[in-house]
């Protein structure tokens, strides 16, 4: 393959995001928004990780396949993410089900791009990139594309270690020497591990790229099976392993040879744990890469502040402890440690927030308590409540989930819950 030919490799990709999950693993989060528009990170939607990917990649052909509660994601596109030349033929669409091909809604992963065929027809790319909106990862996929075509594969897939604990929510790769697929199972009970790495597991990212016709025919030949279950890594990935000429891509650091950051953001546990990472000492995921950038809609807020000592010095200090905060963000005398506040949230004296996630617009009264929860959009906690402190009180009122997160629901009002337990 000619320079020439690598470097033209973007303009013949079309990319097509999946990003209409509806997240039932992530309620309440999940109860107003699909996956990939909950918010993340203080400033972010979890959609923005993969678009910057795309961004960064140099690919600028892009359809994002809408369909549950997506009225939070199109306005966050609309508003972040209309950067694109559109004289120069950029584009990024998000499509809702179009019911061009029947009357139903997605069926799965496979059947999503099928029922956009007429998209692909339309743009005659060379080559399709299919990714998921809903995960958190840093990955060029420019390098994906080139070890694609080097190799003459018919579809290579992201490919990444993880532990044998948490591998059976997962596609299960087996692989040879050169990276060809030979076996491939979809969250088995038993998961297969790596030979010599008894502890881990290969397992695909829900990356790939496939050669346009081969996507089409398999995507047509599956609609026509009745026993499909219409899903790339129940049905289409496992036919076309058999066939051959799948290829996996390791998603490893090039220098050590280690597994590289990924996670799929799938259950309120696994938003929590990931969104910890970010505030860890050394965070295993940085938001700081100034050369491989988070693009997101930055809104027009004010600067954060720490507010303390006014009013004749009676206030405690206000302080941000191994934290991160969005902009027009107060911590006026209150303390937020190892935690995620996001824009806008005040924190009022003699607050305590610890271990936490407190989305956009929230305000936390006085000598309030917060600790190992989730607190969404537009939030009031009156003085002197405690959150995350009694888990019998917290079940009365709010979600827990299996590892003891509480999660309190966008828009929680204390006096309407008050209301409510009064009543029953």
């Amino acid at each position: 393959m000619t320079s020439m030919k690598i470097l033209d490799l973007p303009r013949h990709t079309l990319t097509m995001i999946m990003a209409g999950g509806r997240g039932q693993r992530l309620l309440p989060l999940t109860k107003d928004r699909s996956k990939p528009g909950v918010p993340f990170g203080a400033n972010y939607r979890i959609i923005d990780f993969t678009l910057s990917n795309v961004w960064n990649s140099g690919l600028r052909h892009i359809y994002i396949l809408t369909q549950y509660k997506s009225y939070s994601l199109d306005k966050h596109l609309l508003k972040g993410w209309q950067i694109f030349n559109h004289e120069a033929g950029e584009f990024l669409y998000g499509i809702p089900p179009q019911l061009r091909v029947g009357n139903d809604w997605y069926l799965g992963t496979a059947d999503c791009i099928y029922q956009n065929l007429f998209l692909i027809d339309r743009d005659e790319p060379d080559y399709v990139l299919i990714l998921s909106g809903d995960h958190i990862y840093r990955m060029d996929y420019s390098t994906l594309l080139v070890m694609h075509t080097r190799q003459h594969a018919r579809l290579t897939l992201g490919a990444v270690l993880v532990p044998k604990s948490e591998a059976h929510e997962f596609g299960i790769l087996e692989v040879d020497e050169d990276g060809w697929v030979l076996g491939f199972e979809e969250k088995p009970s038993d998961p297969k591990t790596i030979p010599g790495k008894p502890d881990w597991c290969l397992v695909n990212m829900g990356v790939y790229v496939f050669n346009r016709q081969d996507l089409v025919d398999e995507l047509e030949f599956d609609a026509t099976d009745p026993e499909s279950s219409r899903d790339f890594g129940q049905n289409i990935i496992p036919r076309m392993v058999k066939q051959g000429g799948v290829l996996a891509y390791p998603f490893l650091d090039k220098e050590t040879g280690e597994p590289r950051y990924w996670r799929d953001i799938g259950t309120i546990d696994s938003y929590y744990q990931t969104s910890m990472d970010l505030v860890r000492p050394v965070p295993p995921f940085t938001l700081y890469d100034r050369e491989w950038p988070v693009r997101t809609w930055m809104a027009p807020v004010p600067p954060a502040k720490s507010v303390h000592g006014y009013h004749g010095g009676d206030r405690p200090v206000g302080q941000l402890i191994g934290s991160i905060t969005g902009g027009g963000t107060i911590i006026s005398g209150g303390t937020a440690e190892r935690s995620i506040l996001g824009r806008n949230v005040y924190l009022d004296a003699g607050s305590h927030v610890c271990d936490s996630v407190i989305m956009d617009n929230c305000h936390i009264g006085k000598k309030v308590e917060i600790r190992r929860a989730i607190l969404d959009k537009g939030i009031v906690v009156p003085d002197g409540m405690q959150i995350g402190v009694d888990h019998e009180q917290d079940r009365r009122l709010f979600t827990i989930s299996d590892d003891g997160v509480v999660v309190v629901p966008k828009g929680w009002c204390h006096v309407a819950a008050e209301d409510a337990a009064s009543s029953d």
